[in-house]
């Protein structure tokens, strides 16, 4: 039987730092099947040169550059506009996936017929040691639940086009994956997750997450320019997001015994 081909999907801003990592952790998968879209948003780096001399020597990488630096969302849509596989998955340019990242979750979508599969990952920090921190995922997640948070870790997501087709990206500047996993839920109302930690979350000063009160302010964006609601409806789910942050998602963070091994 044939297998199907998985488009990794990755932004790339000022990455020459890490994307030589990013690629190798995808060319070492145990999965072979791939392609691997990097779309360079405008870098003022040595990102392009790097990665155009990677995809020299494996056509299974492919680059584009935006002739504007237009965002994330822009650069995932545009990669996602090219990507041919069945299966579209993310990988930002400063995280990284172990090796059978791709193999498991190709083997959970076959057996659980979702068309959508997520995992736990962990931290790791600007110079690849680990943080300690382990992110775990709720065993099962619901539109619901995704509304009030994220709990999908965009470098672990991954879908069917034969299910969902090609999903939009929102050119939004931030929390463009959140919106997406947003889409898939709506279809699927409750999904599974994966439990097992299948990639490598780097955490550092540019990292998206970084600032808190920058989060906050993306958030409240979403429940006001994408789900439309009115500014007090907005604030009330500011709220629930809020409690969800402060109380409940802090029971997902596992503190790993030290030493552990993340590969």
């Amino acid at each position: 039987m044939e297998k199907p081909l998985v488009s990794v999907i990755t932004p790339a801003y000022n990455s020459a730092r890490f994307i030589a990592e990013t690629i190798a952790s995808v060319k070492n998968q145990t999965f072979s099947n791939w392609e691997m879209i990097v779309v360079d948003d405008a870098s003022r780096d040595d990102t392009e040169n790097i990665v155009t001399e990677i995809a020299r020597h494996d056509p299974r990488i492919r680059f584009a550059k935006l002739s504007k630096n237009s965002g994330a969302g822009v650069a995932r849509q545009t990669a996602v506009e090219m990507a041919l596989g069945r299966y579209i998955a993310f990988l930002d340019a400063d995280d990284l996936w172990k090796p059978e990242k791709l193999k498991k979750q190709l083997h959970f979508l076959s057996e659980s017929n979702q068309g959508f599969a997520f995992s736990a990952y962990d931290g790791i920090d600007q110079h690849g040691k680990p943080t300690g921190v382990r992110v775990n995922v709720p065993k099962r997640l619901t539109y619901r639940i995704l509304f009030f948070c994220n709990f999908v870790g965009n470098l672990t997501g991954i879908y069917d086009t034969e299910v969902f087709g090609k999903i939009p990206i929102s050119t939004v500047r931030k929390r463009q994956d959140w919106i997406l996993w947003l889409h898939v839920l709506k279809k699927l109302k409750r999904v599974q997750s994966m439990p097992e930690s299948l990639a490598l979350y780097r955490v550092h000063g540019q990292s998206l997450s970084s600032s808190k009160l920058r989060l906050l302010k993306d958030n409240y964006a979403v429940y006001r320019l994408h789900h439309r609601l009115n500014p007090i409806a907005a604030m009330l789910a500011m709220g629930g997001f809020l409690i969800v942050q402060l109380l409940v998602k802090p029971m997902y963070k596992k503190r790993l015994q030290k030493g552990a091994e993340l590969l």
